[in-house]
């Protein structure tokens, strides 16, 4: 008999649906799951992740044209991947069919049935990087018995999650969603990734899963279908996570992510090209003649103290960063262009960004194609977990916290706490 669970066999679908609100205004225009980080979009990490482990088969269940442009557009069928990270035999790429879904175990249901699969499946989320062990997680799987698998991790702070009530031999008996630490059942909190055996395709034609469909006009994994699984007597098991997880669903989070990631605590992927010494966490990447022109440039600058570097930072290709630039544990993406006496402190620079001379930005993220105007005379501040959304003009001496700009806008003045959208 094959093995089913091996990892060839097995099918990684990865429900993408929804506006990700809490990354917004990141999102307005963007998929999540595309959102750039670390100068790539955030789910290829976690694809990565799993291709290393010989996984080959991955459904994208996209909801909505913009999840479904940006993901295809990016991927395609797995070749680009598959070449740029030298994987053999290549990944094949699919995608949900022009259907919408009700919700993140609706879209696995609708694939499920599309592509005709009889192999289990792992569900995982598309804001979410992990680096999970999948041999030991099947394992684990098979030797309990389980219909499904979640994997759990522990959390110093229960209050954003759905944490686990498990006994001692790691059986769920339910979720508490964003409890209190006095009502929290454990410290485990549910990660959004999935292994489901085979047979959840026909639990899916269920009287009582059709009925959730009808009167809730939802099927949510965590909301819905667990507790339908757990409710009917199926064996939901729990697994801890000992790799990274990082949710990525809020800017903070993003860049707590960023920063742990950055100083290498991401098994799959601790280097991130044209590391320039050993001793420290500084990447230039390039990898054309020209860019390489531009890399050697910036390292000169950088061993003459004319770019000052504080902790670990990556600067993509082809960027321009001018004399007294101070980064300190922050992404600049390609294309970037940095003016005179700059300062970046913990933040992320999205590619073709412009930051002018003298202006600061802390702890913040700059989306893609934005100007940030500013001179000596006029300083230009953005800090406080401000985002700014693509394509932005920000005028010189604005000053910007913990505030957030939508799209295609000029903006000028003081803001903070606020939110900024066209007209």
């Amino acid at each position: 008999m094959r093995d089913n669970y091996a990892p060839e066999r097995l099918r990684v679908i990865i429900p993408v649906g929804g506006k990700a609100k809490r990354l917004l205004p990141l999102t307005a225009e963007t998929s999540k799951a595309c959102i750039r980080l670390l100068n790539r979009p955030l789910i290829e990490f976690s694809l990565l992740s799993l291709a290393r482990q010989g996984i080959r088969n991955f459904i994208f269940g996209v909801k909505g044209y913009t999840n479904y442009r940006d993901l295809h557009d990016y991927f395609e069928s797995g070749y680009g991947f598959s070449t740029r990270y030298g994987i053999s035999p290549r990944v094949h790429i699919k995608y949900q069919p022009n259907v919408d879904d009700l919700g993140s175990a609706d879209s696995a249901r609708i694939n499920m049935e599309y592509y005709n699969v009889r192999d289990p499946v792992f569900a995982v989320q598309g804001d979410n990087i992990f680096d999970v062990n999948v041999k030991e997680l099947v394992e684990f799987h098979r030797k309990k018995g389980a219909t499904m698998t979640i994997a759990l991790r522990e959390v110093a702070d229960v209050e954003g999650y759905g944490i686990a009530d498990i006994n001692k031999d790691m059986k769920i008996s339910r979720f508490v969603e964003k409890p209190t630490p006095k009502e929290a059942p454990s410290n485990l909190a549910n990660t959004g990734l999935y292994m489901v055996s085979p047979e959840i395709k026909k639990i899916f034609k269920e009287k009582g899963v059709k009925q959730i469909i009808k009167e809730k006009n939802r099927l949510d994994f965590g909301f819905d279908f667990i507790p339908y699984l757990i409710k009917t007597g199926r064996p939901v098991y729990g697994y801890t996570l000992k790799g990274s997880w990082y949710d990525v669903g809020s800017p903070k989070r993003y860049l707590e992510a960023m920063q742990d990631m950055l100083n290498g605590r991401f098994s799959s992927l601790k280097d991130f090209g044209g590391r320039i010494s050993e001793e420290n966490r500084v990447w230039v990447q390039g990898e054309s003649s020209e860019s390489q022109k531009r890399r050697q440039e910036i390292i000169r600058k950088i061993k003459q103290g004319r770019i000052e570097i504080e902790g670990a930072v990556l600067i993509g290709r082809h960027c321009e960063i001018n004399d007294g630039v101070r980064l300190v544990n922050s992404c600049i993406d390609n294309y970037t262009k940095i003016g005179k006496n700059a300062v970046i402190e913990n933040s992320a620079i999205l590619d073709r960004a412009i930051i002018d001379e003298k202006a600061e930005i802390k702890d913040s993220i700059v989306g893609r194609h934005v100007t940030v105007l500013s001179s000596p005379r006029k300083q230009t501040k953005i800090d406080g977990v401000s985002v700014v959304a693509d394509d932005v003009t920000i005028a010189e001496g604005c000053k910007l916290t913990a505030t957030k700009i939508y799209p295609h806008q000029y903006v000028r003045g003081e803001f903070n706490n606020q939110t900024l959208m066209p007209g």
